[in-house]
């Protein structure tokens, strides 16, 4: 990496200048984790857009099926916590779904508070089309097969080292500390 005359390199980061006086400065945008992972999701996401078009599926719906398809029927709140979504996102999803008949949502007859999930015959039939979306999409990752099972493993590691809001206390070396609610 070559810097600029006006970039500061401290170890392996690069920092742009600060045009304020007494502002700490920052990694630059290349070297920040968020913006890595930001980039990385966004050019997946759009590489699996015209593969679920042909589905009628958009990438919420996918993982939504996907969800489904391994288990179905399943409760609201079972889908939403295998999805890592809360309730107002996932709604709106499966009233879409609904309105395709890939899916039915009906009051659990055991417990009239929980509502059911379940896959429709269409819900049931579009798996086997779908069977192909992964190999779809491996051939526009110039990447190993093992690669990228290797990094899902390494993503998902790192999720499980992320800490809830609730739970962070920290403290840059600034002083600032960074609390929730």
């Amino acid at each position: 990496m070559v810097l600029k005359s006006s970039e500061r390199k401290h170890g392996d980061i690069a920092y742009a200048p600060s045009p304020l006086d007494g502002i700490r400065e920052i990694p630059r945008l290349d070297q920040q984790l968020c913006f890595a992972l930001y980039s990385a999701v966004n050019r997946v996401t759009r590489l699996y857009r015209p593969v679920l078009a042909a589905l009628g599926l958009t990438y919420p719906q996918y993982l939504t099926m996907l969800a489904l398809w391994e288990r179905s029927p399943r409760t609201v709140g079972a889908l939403g916590e295998a999805l890592e979504l809360d309730s107002g996102t996932l709604t709106p999803l499966l009233k879409r779904l609904e309105k395709q008949n890939l899916i039915v949502r009906r009051r659990d007859p055991a417990d009239e508070r929980r509502v059911m999930v379940e896959l429709t015959e269409a819900g049931r039939a579009l798996r086997a089309r779908a069977a192909e979306v992964p190999a779809s999409l491996a051939c526009r990752i110039a990447m190993p097969p093992s690669d990228l099972m290797e990094l899902r493993d390494r993503v998902t590691r790192f999720k499980h080292h992320l800490v809830d809001e609730a739970d962070a206390d920290c403290v840059s070396s600034a002083g600032v500390v960074a609390q929730s609610r």
